[in-house]
């Protein structure tokens, strides 16, 4: 019994010297959790309100721009903008005042806000969908090489003929049409046969003489 008891001593003390030695650091560590978890908690606290909010802000802006009232529309869409930036709203958001501006004849804003939608979006549709406008107004604006640029680099294969499209009305403008011809056709053949868009394709290729296969 003596020796277990010494045992046990001897345990206790090296217990206590391992907490004297080890134990601010461990309730630090244990503080250090206790917060991380505290503020995940806060944070995903925070994105739920938030995209919630932004929910609130862009069914505002959508009922603006239906009822024409382009005041309050660009209003929301700004609030979108600078408040709820980091949500999935904002960049569409700015692609819908990008389509008001370009209906008031305001390419420049319009540009502005779809190469923030690009810059921004989280979500690849979105992107390619922003990208793709934003290189009809650069064509618009004669910025023939940036938009070609803009229609660079990779994108969903669902976009695809859309893009090839519209590098191929880029290069038409540009005086290109061997290049416009080749462009037309990948569009055509990415196209399912039932697309309502490839007899718009068709007659581009017709009027450039090209074949469709």
């Amino acid at each position: 019994m003596a020796t277990y008891d010494l045992d046990e001593q001897e345990r206790l003390d090296e217990l206590k010297a391992w907490w004297k030695r080890w134990g601010s650091l461990v309730m630090v560590g244990l503080a250090v959790v206790v917060a991380g978890a505290a503020g995940w908690r806060y944070w995903q606290n925070h994105t739920v309100t938030q995209s919630l909010e932004a929910a609130t802000v862009y069914e505002k802006l959508t009922q603006s721009l239906a009822a024409n009232d382009a005041k309050s529309a660009r209003e929301a869409g700004a609030m979108l903008l600078d408040q709820y930036k980091g949500t999935a709203y904002a960049p569409r958001a700015a692609m819908l005042l990008a389509k008001l501006n370009v209906m008031n004849k305001d390419l420049k804003s319009a540009q502005s806000q779809l190469e923030w939608a690009v810059a921004n979006s989280k979500e690849p549709a979105v992107k390619d969908l922003a990208r793709l406008h934003l290189a009809g107004v650069q064509l618009d604006l004669k910025q023939y090489d940036a938009a070609l640029k803009t229609l660079a680099g990779s994108h969903s294969d669902a976009f695809a003929f859309r893009f090839e499209d519209m590098r191929g009305d880029v290069l038409m403008a540009q005086g290109k049409k061997a290049e416009a011809r080749v462009a037309y056709q990948a569009a055509f053949g990415k196209m399912e046969k039932d697309n309502p868009y490839r007899s718009i394709v068709e007659l581009k290729l017709d009027a450039l003489g090209g074949e469709t296969k």
